[in-house]
C-alpha cells in the first residue's frame, strides 16, 4: 500500500453522515508493500509455502476462489460534469460489482466520494448476503503518496453498496493523483465464505501478505487483551489463598477418572464459540483474527505439521509448551488443571519477533530473500497468536464451564451439608436439654 491507509466502518450512500474511526498511517513500509508492482501483476514476489494455501479441504471454494482485482482509468478527468459515475461491471466471488465515484461528493462539500456496489442486487435471490472485505486505491504517480483504504461489510438488499463519502479531499487530488487528465481507481475485493463452527480462512494468500502489513499490529491487541484478561481472571483465583486453597482441596479430592472426564471438551463446543467472540462485523481486522486462529488451530490439530515447510518454521524458534492438545474431535487439557491454571497466569503471549528490519523497506541487497524472510516471519508470529489464543480461550471454557461449574457444586453442597450437620446438632442439643429437664 502506498502512502497513506485509511481504515473505516464505511457507510451505504443512504446513510447520513460520516462514521468516525479512521485510522490512518503513512510510510515507506506500506507504500513497498502495496507497490504497483505487486498490486497490479498479483504475482508474489516469492513462491507461496506450502503452509500459506488454501486448506480446509471441505468442498467450498477458497478464499483465492473468491478474491479479485479491478482497475478503473478515468481519462479527460477534467471534462467530467456528471454528478456520478460508473466502472464497468466486474466478476469476483460469484458476484458482479462496479465502483461508483461521486467526483464532486455525495451528501458532502469538497471530497472525492467512492463506493463499491453489488450490481443488478434487485435480481438477486431473495434473503442474499455476503460479507465482503474491500480495498479501494486512489492511485498517485508517486506510489508512495497512493491512498488505500479498508473496510469490511456484510453486502444484502438493504446495504448493496458500500464505501466512504469522504474518500479524499478534491483539493489533494491535483498533487499526482490526475496525471495526464487520467485518475486510476483500483480495487481489490475478496468475498468471504464464513463459517460458525470453527475459525475459517478468510484471505487470498496475496492479499493477506498486504493486510499483515498493516494489521498485525491490530492482530497483537485483539488476541493480547483477551490473554490479559483471562489472565486477571485466573489471578485472582490464584491470589485468593483461601479460595484457591478450598479449590486444590476439591481438585485433588477427586478420582482421576473425574478429573480426565472434567478436563477435556468437544471442539465443536468451544469453537463456534471462538468465532463468535472474535469475528466482528465492521472490525476490517478480523480477518486477519480468523486466519491466525484458524493456522494456530491447524497447528494444534498437527495437520500442518506434517506439510512441506511447516515444520521447519515450527522448530526454527522455540514454542511455548503446550496447554492444550487436539484428540479427534476434542480439546484435552495436556497436563494437571492446577499446573496449567497457574502457568497460565504467569505466561505472557510470545513476544513480538523485532529481528530483522523494522521498517519493512526493500534494502536493494536483499531483495527476495528479504521479502521471503519477512513474509515468513509475519504468517510464524500469526500463527503462535492464533495457537495461544485459541489455547487460553480452551483452558478458560474448560475450567469456566465445566471445572469451576463443579467446584461451585461441590461447595454449596458442603454448605448444605454443613448446615444440616447444624441443624442436627442443634436439634439433638435441644432434644437433651428437653430430656434433663424432664428428669
Amino acid at each position: 500500500m502506498a502512502g497513506t491507509v485509511s481504515e473505516e466502518s464505511g457507510v451505504g450512500r443512504s446513510t447520513e453522515g460520516f462514521s468516525s474511526g479512521q485510522r490512518c498511517q503513512s510510510g515507506e513500509a506500506l507504500a513497498e508493500w502495496r507497490s504497483s508492482e505487486q498490486v497490479e501483476s498479483g504475482t508474489p514476489l516469492t513462491s507461496p509455502p506450502d503452509w500459506e494455501t488454501d486448506d480446509d479441504n471441505d468442498g467450498g471454494p477458497k478464499p483465492s476462489e473468491l478474491y479479485g482485482k479491478y482497475t478503473w482509468r478515468i481519462e479527460k478527468f477534467s471534462e467530467i460534469n456528471k454528478r456520478e459515475l460508473r466502472s464497468n461491471q466486474f466478476e469476483v466471488g460469484g458476484y458482479k460489482w462496479y465502483i461508483l465515484i461521486y467526483p464532486q461528493g455525495c451528501d458532502v462539500c469538497d471530497h472525492l466520494s467512492l463506493f463499491l456496489c453489488v450490481a443488478n442486487h434487485d435480481k438477486l435471490l431473495p434473503g442474499w448476503s455476503d460479507f465482503a472485505q474491500f480495498t479501494i486505491a486512489v492511485v498517485n504517480k508517486d506510489p508512495k503518496k497512493s491512498k488505500y483504504s479498508d473496510t469490511l461489510h456484510r453486502f444484502c438488499k438493504k446495504e448493496h453498496d458500500w464505501g466512504w463519502k469522504k474518500f479524499m479531499e478534491l483539493t489533494e487530488m491535483s498533487d499526482g493523483f490526475i496525471d495526464a487528465d487520467t485518475l486510476i481507481i483500483k480495487a481489490q475485493v475478496q468475498v468471504i465464505r464464513e463459517r460458525a463452527d470453527r475459525p475459517f480462512r478468510c484471505l487470498d494468500c496475496q492479499y493477506r501478505r498486504e493486510f499483515v502489513r498493516v494489521y498485525l499490529t491490530n492482530v497483537e491487541q485483539i488476541c493480547r487483551r483477551f490473554v490479559e484478561e483471562r489472565r486477571s481472571k485466573l489471578g485472582k483465583l490464584i491470589d485468593d489463598k483461601a479460595r484457591w486453597s478450598s479449590f486444590r482441596a476439591f481438585w485433588l479430592g477427586i478420582d482421576q477418572n473425574a478429573r480426565r472426564r472434567m478436563s477435556r471438551e468437544k471442539t465443536d463446543v468451544i469453537l463456534k464459540v471462538v468465532v463468535k467472540h472474535f469475528f466482528i462485523e465492521k472490525e476490517v481486522a478480523s480477518t486477519l483474527v480468523m486466519d491466525s486462529l484458524y493456522s494456530g488451530l491447524k497447528a494444534l490439530e498437527g495437520q500442518a505439521i506434517s506439510k512441506k515447510g511447516r515444520l521447519k518454521l515450527l522448530e526454527a524458534e522455540e514454542m511455548p509448551a503446550p496447554i492444550v492438545r487436539v484428540d479427534k474431535d476434542v480439546f484435552v487439557l495436556v497436563d494437571d488443571v492446577l499446573l496449567l491454571l497457574e502457568r497460565a497466569a504467569m505466561d505472557l503471549l510470545p513476544p513480538k519477533d523485532e529481528k530483522g528490519p523494522q521498517n519493512r523497506t526493500k534494502d536493494a541487497n536483499s531483495g527476495e530473500d528479504f521479502n521471503k524472510d519477512s513474509i515468513e516471519r509475519d504468517e510464524r508470529r500469526l500463527t503462535e497468536l492464533g495457537r495461544r489464543t485459541v489455547e487460553i480461550f480452551v483452558l478458560a471454557h474448560i475450567f469456566s464451564n465445566e471445572i469451576e461449574v463443579a467446584y461451585q457444586e461441590a461447595v454449596e453442597l458442603k454448605k448444605q451439608e454443613e448446615f444440616i450437620r447444624e441443624a442436627e446438632a442443634a436439634w439433638l442439643a435441644k432434644r437433651g436439654a428437653t430430656e434433663k429437664e424432664k428428669k
